[in-house]
């Protein structure tokens, strides 16, 4: 029975993953639906993945360091103005790969600073970071909407747009989108921070008990403010992918993105406690999530019965999560 705890604890969200794209897979046909298993599909899916992916990947170093950001939504919507802003300030007509890149690295390094600003906050001044992420949902969304002018910021022609195509050379299977293999790249480089690295250790030794973690010699400010800073980093990747997906800033979208960026974390075993998750399996939760979207639209299944299976989702994780953690102890 051990092992079979073991088994299920470890490759819990992997297994998920096949379950429901089997599910969606066998019963796809019968709703008129039969593309769900093709190549093409599976590419879409893999692309549709890739914002809330990235995005999962900086909340997955927050809620191992038991901390919550209620405000990545936001930020990504004022990561997609600025980008657009400073393409259409510089840009001209079609904007050069240089423009191109100091626009992108400039919303990353907006998204950075708000990160950073959170975890100033959280340890400068002592607030739960519950408190101070809410604030900065506001603070963030009210940012993009005044440098937006309350208005989509429209921008030139750049190679940003051509991230998220999800087959840019139609027909050839190994052709998937670029912010796939941005994706993945951030995948390897996050595993390796967390599982190879003193830094990784530390998260998870201040998640686990920073009382602890303190009397260990840990400078435990010093380390949410560089957690944070960090999630806020991926996060502007993640807002760099959503303005590529729409092509212009929006200020007001990205609305309830940061719950499904928990999501992820928590659906690919993140516990909300702190102490635990992956890099692997945050990927892992915004798979399934991507899988669950796309196979409900295919089959006509409502946005918003979408959203209650999703939110029951959460719910079990959290709940298995909760009876793993209470048997341990």
């Amino acid at each position: 029975m051990k092992k079979i705890t073991k088994i299920l604890s470890a490759f819990g969200p992997f297994l998920g993953l096949i379950f429901v794209y089997a599910l969606f897979f066998i019963i796809a046909p019968y709703f008129d639906a039969p593309s769900f298993g093709s190549l093409l599909n599976t590419k879409t899916i893999l692309a549709q993945t890739v914002i809330f992916g990235i995005g999962a990947l900086g909340l997955t170093f927050v809620i191992i360091g038991d901390g919550i950001d209620l405000s990545a939504g936001s930020v990504v919507a004022l990561g997609t103005v600025i980008t657009a802003l400073i393409l259409k300030k510089f840009g001209g007509d079609h904007a050069g790969v240089f423009i191109t890149l100091l626009a992108a690295l400039g919303g990353i390094a907006a998204c950075g600073a708000c990160g950073f600003i959170n975890g100033i906050t959280i340890t400068g001044l002592r607030i739960v970071p519950f408190i101070v992420t809410l604030g900065m949902m506001q603070i963030g969304r009210g940012a993009a909407l005044g440098f937006a002018g309350q208005m989509p910021v429209n921008v030139p022609d750049s190679w940003l747009k051509s991230l998220m195509v999800a087959e840019p050379q139609m027909g050839v299977w190994y052709s998937i989108a670029p912010a796939v293999w941005i994706m993945l790249i951030l995948l390897i480089v996050c595993s390796v921070i967390l599982k190879y690295t003193v830094f990784g250790r530390y998260v998870f030794a201040v998640g686990s008990n920073e009382s602890t973690a303190r009397l260990c010699g840990i400078n435990v400010p010093v380390l949410r403010i560089v957690i944070y800073s960090l999630a806020g980093l991926l996060v502007g990747v993640a807002s760099v992918m959503q303005f590529s997906n729409l092509n212009q800033g929006d200020p007001s979208g990205a609305v309830g993105m940061e719950l499904d960026f928990i999501a992820a974390v928590v659906i690919g075993g993140g516990s909300l406690s702190g102490g635990a998750g992956s890099a692997g399996g945050s990927i892992i939760g915004a798979l399934i999530m991507a899988v669950l979207r796309n196979g409900c639209n295919m089959v006509g299944v409502p946005n918003y019965v979408q959203n209650i299976v999703v939110g029951f989702i959460i719910v079990a994780a959290v709940g298995l999560d909760r009876f793993k953690s209470a048997k341990q102890a």
